[in-house]
């Protein structure tokens, strides 16, 4: 990577301007997403009392990265991924303004928000495949993991500490109001990525023969590049398993809150905040674990903990299932931190779309069957989720371990990824 597109970003001098525009960009971004991810299960609810159809609402939600996170991927590698940005916030605008109206007229109705939700799925692929581009373009390797820390930790303020306690509020009032409400948040966010630098743009990436490659023939090229690396095709199949046991888990969250741990409506989003502390703290911690005892070995530690965490949740007593929710958190957030930073490092510029979205598609594909399938396991009893998920993650952590304490560093693979683009720079020239 030419080290003029990353200015300003050594460890020593913090991360950059480019990367604090895009920080905020994304602070606004999450704070509209926290704001529908804590309304929608409350609409859902107030809609239906069946766990079925409230799994899914949630596997609606998820339905879209099996069937568009591939075509997003394209789109993030052949355009301005600053202009994807902007036209998945300018959709969710949209969608927003369409949900109030839904409300205001009493036309709402668990039909409706099934496709409000997945509407919405299908343009965050495109936004959070560009999102998670950006970053190897303004930052470098080895401030990757303290990068993506300061963006999980800004997304878990947004959505869960502001966000979550403040929509259950409004919702209590007027349902009006946080409706309405992520069209701002949304709107701030498209503008802020197109004031984004041009190395954001991923165009330096962009290898000239591959412009001339029909959109259709490239479905494969994140396959391809998966496939070729064992290591890859094993993380790949663990993060799966782990986050369709956590689906399968947390299909019926809502309900179980609600239902047997006796919360009222109006602090539901306060009890996330158990989840948002543990978040930040991981969020705060992953880097310096990974610094003390390598990547690896936090990653692998952080894996058993989430299993720990959802046998726990599945004790119906509401402050252990808190601080259960709070371990959830703090072992997810040190986990996906450290694994976008190492697939971030590991994948070339020019597919940093199509990998990512080819990943999300068996990852975030599997986790509609997973909500649905608690959903149903929930309507004999709504601890019984838990408890199942958390086995079949402790059983995913206890078999991954060797291979996962085996991982190499950011910086390292960075440089061996380098060095094999090295080889060919010569036979594919980029578009400046």
């Amino acid at each position: 990577m030419p080290t003029e597109e990353i200015t300003d970003a050594s460890p020593a001098r913090g991360l950059g301007r480019p990367f604090a525009n895009l920080l905020t960009a994304a602070l606004a971004s999450n704070l509209g997403d926290g704001i529908v991810r804590t309304l929608v299960p409350l609409l859902a609810a107030r809609l239906t009392d069946d766990p079925f159809l409230i799994g899914l609402v949630a596997a609606f939600a998820m339905l879209p990265w099996l069937l568009f996170a591939i075509p997003s991927g394209i789109v993030v590698d052949r355009i301005d991924r600053r202009a994807a940005l902007a036209i998945a916030q300018a959709v969710r605008v949209l969608l927003s303004v369409l949900l109030f109206v839904l409300a205001l007229t009493s036309r709402l109705d668990i039909l409706w928000l099934l496709g409000v939700v997945f509407v919405y799925g299908v343009f965050e692929t495109l936004y959070d495949g560009a999102s998670r581009a950006i970053p190897p373009s303004i930052v470098p390797a080895a401030s990757l993991p303290r990068a993506n820390g300061r963006l999980e930790a800004g997304e878990q303020i947004t959505q869960q500490f502001l966000a979550g306690p403040l929509t259950s509020l409004l919702f209590a009032v007027s349902v009006l109001i946080p409706i309405g409400a992520p069209a701002v948040c949304f709107l701030l966010a498209g503008v802020l990525a197109l004031l984004l630098p041009r190395a954001a743009s991923g165009r330096q990436h962009v290898v000239a023969d591959e412009l001339r490659v029909p959109w259709h023939r490239q479905f494969a090229d994140g396959w391809r590049f998966i496939t070729r690396s064992r290591m890859l095709v094993t993380l790949w199949i663990v993060s799966t398993i782990g986050g369709l046991a956590c689906s399968f888990a947390l299909a019926s969250w809502v309900l179980y809150l609600l239902g047997p741990l006796g919360l009222p409506e109006a602090f539901f989003g306060f009890a996330a905040l158990s989840g948002v502390a543990g978040a930040l703290v991981g969020a705060a911690l992953a880097h310096r674990a990974q610094a003390r005892f390598g990547l690896g070995v936090a990653m692998a530690a952080a894996n058993v903990l989430i299993g720990l965490a959802l046998l726990v949740a599945g004790i119906p007593n509401l402050w252990v299932v808190l601080a259960a929710n709070a371990l959830l958190s703090l072992a997810i957030t040190v986990w996906n931190i450290l694994v976008m930073s190492l697939r971030q490092s590991m994948i070339p510029g020019r597919l940093l779309g199509r990998v990512h979205g080819t990943w999300r598609t068996l990852l975030w594909g599997a986790m509609p069957l997973g909500s649905l399938l608690g959903g149903l396991v929930a309507r004999v009893d709504l601890a019984l989720p838990f408890l199942i998920g958390g086995a079949v993650s402790v059983l995913v952590a206890a078999a991954s371990w060797r291979f996962l304490t085996g991982l190499p560093e950011p910086e390292a693979a960075r440089a061996a990824l380098e060095a094999s683009e090295a080889e060919n720079s010569a036979e594919n020239p980029r578009v400046e």
